[in-house]
């Protein structure tokens, strides 16, 4: 009796396995194709729409009655600049969120963003740095700050809640310097900090597109090969050890590919709010429990800022930067979470 008992359980399991991950590929399809989507009515559609056929003569190289400047030159550097910055955002979120057990734990709430948006501000104004020299400021001191944080809150082991403590007061003594850099910069360094404080794809070219996208693999692989440790994490420090991960170093390895994803995204496209922070809980409610949630919340962070730019520039009465239209859904959003979490412990 005991035998069959036990060829029924795992008979249940194997279909419950199964079903998950049916779902996880079915959500993960459904998010490619809405991201597929929303990239070829980025490049189809604006201030004049092109017919879909035009846009993939342009994209071939062929003339395309007036499309292949805008396509070529406009569109696709913007488009592929929002899916990679999306990608990184997504990824880089999700994995502290996941790893500090706490849906609160992303880079727009412990500091990460911030610091780096404290470097361009000063690189831009007190340096008279413009281009790449403001993006490696950015990503030195977004590695920088991550590294203090990591070594303030450190106690034999990153604690989740004090690393989140930590970076908060860190991320408000950066917006302190930010401010004060702000309030003494002429009007027009002013303009330029501000609006690449606020998060936007203006402008964007496709050699800005690069390093980012070599940030992404590299990274991005770092932390698909640390995926099945991180996973496991996601039950405690003692059952991992007990699993045979070695949680400090899976930790660090995280930490590295997490800042780095952050850090390259928001030197290219400026800290656009929210994205890192909203990704990880959406990824984590549509697969439902499923496998799957850094691929998921990377695509999530892709579509949010595709959507968020589409909408800025062509659904509202005036033309907005993604960031603007990223915060104005994300804040509700951290009330919510904010919420939830402190009345029943919310995790990801």
């Amino acid at each position: 009796m005991s035998v069959q008992t036990a060829e029924a359980s795992d008979a249940v399991q194997g279909a419950i396995r199964q079903r998950v991950n049916r779902r996880s590929v079915v959500i993960l399809a459904l998010l490619i194709a809405t991201a597929l989507i929303l990239t070829a009515i980025t490049l189809s559609c604006g201030r004049g729409c092109f017919a879909p056929g035009d846009v993939i003569a342009a994209l071939m190289g062929d003339d395309a009655s007036g499309a292949t400047f805008v396509v070529n030159d406009l569109r696709l550097p913007r488009a592929l600049m929002s899916v990679v910055t999306g990608l990184c955002f997504g990824l880089g979120g999700v994995a502290f969120q996941v790893m500090l057990r706490n849906p609160l734990a992303s880079p727009d709430i412990i500091g990460i963003s911030a610091s780096a948006g404290a470097a361009a501000v000063f690189a831009i104004v007190i340096l008279a740095f413009d281009g790449w020299l403001v993006s490696a400021v950015a990503v030195v001191s977004g590695l920088l700050v991550a590294t203090l944080i990591w070594a303030l809150s450190s106690n034999r082991g990153a604690a989740g809640a004090r690393l989140i403590l930590i970076g908060i007061g860190v991320s408000a003594m950066l917006d302190s310097v930010t401010a004060y850099i702000l309030l003494e910069a002429p009007a027009w360094d002013r303009a330029e900090a501000m609006r690449w404080l606020t998060g936007s794809v203006n402008g964007a070219q496709l050699p800005d597109v690069i390093p980012v996208l070599g940030a992404l693999i590299v990274f991005g692989g770092l932390l698909a090969a640390s995926a099945r440790d991180l996973n496991i994490l996601r039950l405690g420090d003692d059952a991992a050890r007990a699993l045979g991960v070695h949680t400090e170093a899976t930790r660090l390895r995280v930490t590295l590919a997490a800042v780095g994803l952050v850090a390259f995204a928001t030197s290219a496209a400026g800290p656009i709010a929210f994205v890192a922070f909203l990704s990880g809980p959406i990824a984590a409610r549509l697969l439902g429990g499923s496998r799957g949630i850094l691929a998921a919340a990377g695509l999530v962070g892709a579509i949010l800022v595709l959507a968020g730019d589409f909408t800025g520039q062509f659904l509202l009465p005036a033309r907005l930067p993604v960031g603007v239209v990223t915060g104005a859904v994300g804040a509700p959003f951290l009330l919510y979470l904010i919420v939830r979490t402190n009345r029943n412990g919310g995790t990801i």
